[in-house]
Formats: structure tokens, C-alpha cells, sequence
């Protein structure tokens, strides 16, 4: 088989901080965010032998980062200055319990002011990599 290089890039950055199950919670909610916004990373329905059949999945890896405060706040900061679409999780989502509320949560903070333990993004591999510049791959 040959090795598929993909331009682009599906990454999420989460604060190293964060305990393993929130580690794993948070990674499930951004990335559920990039499929419905950028549809191209969404590839074919899957089919076993049986013909049962499987909803589709990102087309690509998805890689997994961590980092400081510091590092989420630059990654947050340099993905919106290249105008990357962008899914946020901020610590306030930790005490909500819905959507609503966590909309609500995350339009009550200015932008700068957004305390951001989990961000995924999507977009050309070079400009992802400048955004997670500083962060590195999850262990």
C-alpha cells in the first residue's frame, strides 16, 4: 500500500495539566467540532464483510499535543491571527453540564481573556505547525 501525505493537518493541543479523563473528554468534544465545519475531513462510510455498515470518520490522523498555559494562550492567539477555524474547550466547560451552558460559558469571557485547556484546529500542515509551535506530541 502506498503512504498517503496529506497537506493539511487535524491537531489538538491540550494543557499538560489536565488529568487523564479530562485529557480524553476534552479531545472528544473539539474534535467533534471540525467535522461539521470543514465536511472535506470527513471521509467514506466504512463496510465490513458483512455489509454492515459504519459512520464515516476523519479522513487523516488526528494528532494529539500538550503543553503550558503558556502554549495553549499562543496556539489560541497565533490559530486565530491566520484565521484557522478553530474549536475551543475552556476550564469553565469542567462545571457545565450541556451545550447551552457551555456556549453560554464561553461567550461570557473576551477572547483574550479565555482560559483555554484544549483547542483543536485544522488547516495547510505548515501553518498548523506554527500554531502548535512550542507544544509537543502527546505522550
Amino acid at each position: 500500500m502506498e503512504n498517503v501525505r496529506f497537506d493539511t493537518k487535524i491537531a489538538v493541543l491540550l494543557r499538560d495539566d489536565l488529568p487523564t479523563w479530562q485529557r480524553l473528554n476534552v479531545t472528544a468534544f473539539l474534535v467533534s467540532g471540525l467535522g461539521t465545519a470543514q465536511p472535506e475531513v470527513i471521509g467514506d462510510p466504512y463496510e465490513d464483510a458483512d455489509a454492515v455498515t459504519y459512520l464515516p470518520m476523519f479522513r487523516q490522523p488526528v494528532l494529539v499535543f500538550e503543553g503550558g498555559k503558556e502554549v495553549l494562550r499562543g496556539a489560541h492567539s497565533k490559530a486565530l491571527s491566520r484565521g484557522l477555524r478553530t474549536a475551543v474547550f475552556t476550564s469553565d466547560l469542567f462545571s457545565t453540564g450541556n451545550d447551552r451552558d457551555n456556549r453560554a460559558a464561553v461567550r461570557a469571557v473576551g477572547t483574550d481573556a479565555l482560559d483555554v485547556v484544549g483547542l483543536a484546529v485544522y488547516g495547510p500542515r505548515n501553518v498548523v505547525d506554527k500554531v502548535l509551535k512550542g507544544s509537543r506530541m502527546h505522550p
